[in-house]
């Protein structure tokens, strides 16, 4: 059982960092759009660099994965992704600034599938849920990435600082508390399409999860700036959006392995789908930042177990090798995790960002339809 905690342990930190790089730039948006003083729909095209980074990435990771073993990829771009996040602080210009999220975000999706694999693995050991336990140990990460941005403010640190300071920081105690003996299984992956788009059973379990990762992409990226262009808060508070959404995240996640084995992960689904939309209503209806957040905290236990189950679905399905299988599935969940900013952005510049915010609640609404596609695949 030691080996098993030691393995537990290193994927853990290793999903810390990857939410703590995340959370460390979604701090800071705000920062960099004021200095290349762009608009939203300026901001919501670079995000979609973003995006398209990370799905062009997913089924090379996959292959990858597969032949080479999770832990091995998972270290190498441990390494890379958090070398992309200094490059979006030099940008001096938006095609800069895009060509650098394409980067990042490219390293970013690669790491969640190489991961997530990992997290398979080491879940099928235990042979018992604990793959919401990895996605909470992301979204911790997360939330001490966004509450770094707040101190970096309070002290006065330029974002180059700041992400140096914080990102030398993640990586190099992430590596240390990975370094484990794990051997991942290996299979041979056949070239495949440009795209790891899912087939049969895996649509629905994709669409479920694009649902879930459209409104947690929204909140990282656009929540800060909600807080403080829609409900006048200053930008230390304003910088808190995504960390009170992170930690209801990471408390649901923590207590999900419990809540999934007692209720099982298609009543938990539902459960998290009635909460996201209660939360997108309350964010929509707020006139001060205060009630946002409360919102927030509330979409944070909503889409908290929607991803890990979904991974675990896919990781598990009988038709599919696992890295190809999540990277599926990763293409619609994490695709939607990072289109998810840029369709607020442009909703923003045609609308207003509060009414923005409101295509979450439908996107809510079908996480509740679709969850009985998460039911264990030797239950179909």
């Amino acid at each position: 059982m030691i080996g098993i905690v030691a393995a537990w342990r290193a994927v853990a930190a290793m999903f810390i960092l990857n939410g703590a790089l995340f959370g460390i730039w979604a701090s800071r948006i705000p920062a960099v759009r004021d200095r290349l003083d762009l608009t939203h729909e300026a901001l919501g095209l670079g995000l979609l660099f973003m995006a398209a980074g990370a799905v062009c990435s997913f089924p090379i990771t996959g292959r990858l994965t597969d032949k080479f073993g999770a832990v091995s990829i998972t270290r190498v771009i441990a390494v890379l992704y958090t070398l992309s996040l200094v490059l979006l602080a030099v940008a001096g210009s938006f095609w800069a600034l895009a060509a650098f999220l394409f980067i990042f975000g490219a390293f970013h999706g690669s790491m969640d599938v190489a991961m997530n694999a990992w997290a398979a693995e080491v879940e099928q050991a235990y042979d018992k849920p604990v793959m919401s336990s990895f996605h909470a140990m992301w979204s911790l990460g997360a939330g001490l990435g966004a509450l770094s941005g707040y101190g970096a403010v309070q002290l006065g640190m330029t974002v180059m600082q700041h992400f140096l300071l914080a990102g030398g920081v993640v990586v190099g105690l992430a590596l240390v508390l990975s370094w484990v003996r794990w051997t991942s299984r290996r299979s041979a992956s056949p070239g495949g399409a440009v795209f790891a788009l899912p087939s049969g059973a895996l649509i629905l379990v994709g669409f479920t999860a694009l649902c879930g990762a459209l409104g947690e992409g929204a909140v990282a990226d656009w929540s800060a700036i909600f807080l403080r262009d829609v409900t006048g808060a200053a930008e230390s508070v304003a910088a808190l959006g995504y960390a009170v959404f992170s930690v209801t995240m990471v408390a649901f996640r923590l207590a999900g392995g419990v809540v999934i084995a007692r209720f099982g992960p298609v009543a938990t689904a539902r459960f998290g789908g009635v909460c996201a939309a209660l939360g997108v209503l309350g964010v929509v209806s707020a006139v001060q930042p205060q009630l946002a957040l409360a919102g927030f905290a509330l979409m944070g236990i909503g889409y908290a177990v929607i991803m890990p189950l979904a991974f675990s679905r896919a990781a598990n399905d009988p038709n599919v090798p696992p890295g190809q299988a999540i990277a599926s599935v990763a293409t619609l969940g994490y695709g939607g995790l990072l289109i998810g900013p840029p369709l607020i952005g442009f909703l923003a510049e045609m609308l207003t960002l509060r009414l923005a915010f409101m295509a979450l609640l439908p996107l809510a609404i079908m996480i509740v339809i679709l969850s009985g596609a998460l039911r264990p695949a030797a239950l179909d």
